[in-house]
C-alpha cells in the first residue's frame, strides 16, 4: 500500500522441491535487482547440479553436512558473491542486498536455510512455530536483554538487518532440518507479512482454509488492511506425507 515498486521475489522450483522468498533492499531499483539475482542464481545452480552431479562447485563441500545441505548453502553463497560483485562494479547498485529464505524437501525431511529477517513458520495442528531466527538488530537486542512488549513495539531501528546477501563477499548461512508430519504447513514470508500481521493472525488465516492459494490471498489482504507498509510475499507449502 505504501511502496511504488516491488523489491520482493519468489520462486517455486517444483522439480527440485525448492521454495524461495527474497526481500531486496537498497532503494530505487537496486533492491529488486538483488532479490531477482538471488532467486535466479539458486535456480541456475540447482538446474546445473541436477543435470550434472559431477559439476564443479564454486565452494568446497563441508564434510560435516550432507550433500543437499551443502548444495543449498553453496547456491546461497554463490548468490551472495554475485550480488556483492555487481554492487561493487556498478555505482547505481552500490549498497544493494537481499534476504533469502528457502525450504528444500529432501529424503530426511524439510531443510531450511536463510539469511536475513524473512521467515519460515511451521503450522502443526493448532500451533505455529517460527523455524528461522531473524538476523536483525531488534532480535539481537531481544537476545541480549529483556525488552518489554512496549519497547519492542517502539524499537526505532526495526528495519535494520545485520546479515543479508550482498553485504560482504562472504556470508554465513543458517540451516536446520525439520521433521514434518502429515498435514504440516510451511509458510515462507517477507517481513511485509510478519511485520504488520501478528503471529496469532497468521495462524488463524493460514490454517482457516485447505485452499493454499486462498490462504496466501487472505494473509496478503490482512497485511494490506493493517497498513501494508512494505511489499508482501507469502509462499505456503503443505506436507502431505511420504509417497
Amino acid at each position: 500500500m505504501k511502496r511504488t515498486h516491488n523489491e520482493d521475489a519468489f520462486e517455486l522450483i517444483n522439480d527440485e522441491n525448492l521454495f524461495l522468498v527474497a526481500d531486496g533492499m537498497g532503494g530505487h531499483a537496486s533492491g529488486e535487482v538483488a532479490s531477482k539475482m538471488a532467486i535466479d542464481t539458486l535456480r541456475e545452480f540447482f538446474k546445473a547440479t541436477s543435470a550434472d552431479p559431477e559439476a564443479t562447485w564454486p565452494y568446497k563441500m563441508d564434510k560435516s553436512r550432507g550433500y543437499e545441505e551443502n548444495r543449498l548453502i553453496t547456491g546461497i553463497k554463490l548468490a551472495n558473491l554475485r550480488i556483492h560483485e555487481s554492487a561493487q562494479r556498478e555505482p547505481k547498485l552500490r549498497g544493494m542486498g537481499t534476504t533469502i529464505v528457502t525450504i528444500l524437501v529432501i529424503d530426511e525431511g524439510v531443510l531450511i536455510a536463510h539469511v536475513g529477517d524473512s521467515r519460515v513458520y511451521r503450522i502443526r495442528g493448532s500451533k505455529m512455530e517460527q523455524l528461522t531466527d531473524d538476523h536483525s538488530l531488534l532480535n539481537d537486542y531481544i537476545k541480549m536483554k529483556r525488552l518489554t512488549e512496549e519497547e519492542i513495539a517502539n524499537f526505532p531501528h526495526k528495519n535494520v538487518i545485520v546479515r543479508a546477501l550482498g553485504m560482504k563477499d562472504t556470508v554465513k548461512v543458517d540451516t536446520r532440518l525439520d521433521h514434518p508430519q502429515p498435514g504440516d504447513v510451511y509458510l515462507l514470508c517477507s517481513d511485509g507479512l510478519c511485520g504488520p500481521v501478528t503471529d496469532d493472525e497468521i495462524l488463524e488465516l493460514a490454517s482457516g482454509t485447505n485452499d493454499l492459494k486462498q490462504g496466501v490471498a487472505r494473509l496478503i489482504d490482512r497485511a494490506n488492511q493493517n497498513g501494508g507498509p512494505d511489499n508482501v510475499t507469502v509462499v505456503i507449502v503443505k506436507w502431505m506425507g511420504a509417497g
